[in-house]
């Protein structure tokens, strides 16, 4: 079966322009200057990350992986009979694999993605090895609203959330998120969420801040994409990459470090930089099972079963809306 694309939330590529202009414009002229995480995904920040995932201090991914292995069943045992996933954000299908193989019998699947391409790649290289499950992906933002496409299988809807992207939103953006994914799959709709856990400071560093240098190089591509995409006038070597666990807040930050005083020019607007001033580029925020049991709470959702890796390193959350 191929893959059906549903027209719902159409993205076109000036609207994205635009958007990517405004919120860079808007972000560099605040007082701590920001980006959005979310531009880090565009085709090179994708495979830069997808490259980051296999550096041996990164543990989230494989250590996600792990659980899905070990637990799989378990996990996959918590969506309803004859539900269609709906999956935030999919990117790569490697995940949400390891639980179709246990749920033959998913009514459907919609993966959510803002990047089309890759989107339409992988629904496409699933579709081979899962010819019977019906795949509509949705182009879209998934913090924004959209609609899940028209036409689906009555029944149930449960949603999926791994890799821990919560984790890169305030926490209450992350609650506002969830209220969200729960007006997007409806009353009594499960929920699939990947969480990562607090643990000790070194590990959670080098995490964010590998040897090889694959998360600078990620980090940078937001210069190179605001270079390629907006004809700002900006030098990627002209930033650093700089990575740290702030303990009082519970989460790692990473920025880009200007190098010296500068100024940059994006359409008609010229941002100044004093040397050592910072671009904070990512959140990631860690958490206990039960700090994000009682987050989950606030946004509608109730807990369910917790899954983690023998280390407490990550956890799986099932959460249930009324």
């Amino acid at each position: 079966m191929n893959p059906v694309f549903t027209d719902a939330t159409p993205i076109t590529a000036l609207d994205a322009e635009r958007q990517f202009l405004d919120d860079v414009l808007t972000g560099l002229s605040a007082p701590q200057k920001f980006l959005s995480a979310k531009y880090f995904y565009d085709a090179a920040g994708s495979d830069l990350f997808e490259a980051i995932t296999r550096q041996p201090e990164y543990y989230p991914t494989r250590t996600e992986l792990g659980i899905l292995d070990a637990q799989g069943s378990a996990i996959a045992a918590a969506l309803p009979e004859r539900a269609t996933l709906v999956e935030f954000g999919s990117g790569s299908t490697v995940k949400v694999r390891r639980l179709l193989v246990h749920r033959p019998d998913l009514a459907g699947y919609v993966p959510v993605d803002v990047s089309e391409s890759f989107l339409r790649s992988e629904a496409e290289a699933l579709a081979q090895d899962f010819p019977h499950l019906a795949i509509t992906p949705v182009a879209a933002d998934f913090t924004r609203a959209f609609s899940l496409p028209s036409g689906l299988a009555e029944g149930p809807v449960a949603g999926f959330f791994p890799g821990s992207t919560i984790g890169n939103f305030e926490p209450p953006q992350a609650a506002r998120l969830l209220e969200h994914f729960g007006q997007v799959l409806g009353s009594g709709a499960t929920l699939i969420i990947g969480v990562d856990l607090v643990k000790d400071r070194a590990v959670l560093e080098a995490a964010y801040d590998d040897a090889a240098g694959v998360t600078a190089a990620f980090n940078r591509n937001l210069l190179v994409r605001m270079k390629q995409e907006l004809g700002a006038d900006i030098d990627r070597d002209a930033f650093t990459h700089r990575a740290f666990f702030n303990a009082d807040a519970s989460r790692i930050e990473m920025h880009l470090v200007s190098r010296t005083a500068q100024t940059i020019q994006i359409a008609d607007r010229r941002i100044s930089f004093a040397e050592g001033e910072t671009i904070h580029t990512e959140n990631s925020y860690k958490y206990t099972i039960d700090r994000f049991r009682a987050l989950a709470y606030e946004a509608g959702w109730e807990a369910g079963s917790v899954w983690t890796d023998p280390a407490a390193l990550f956890s799986i959350h099932a959460l249930k809306r009324p």
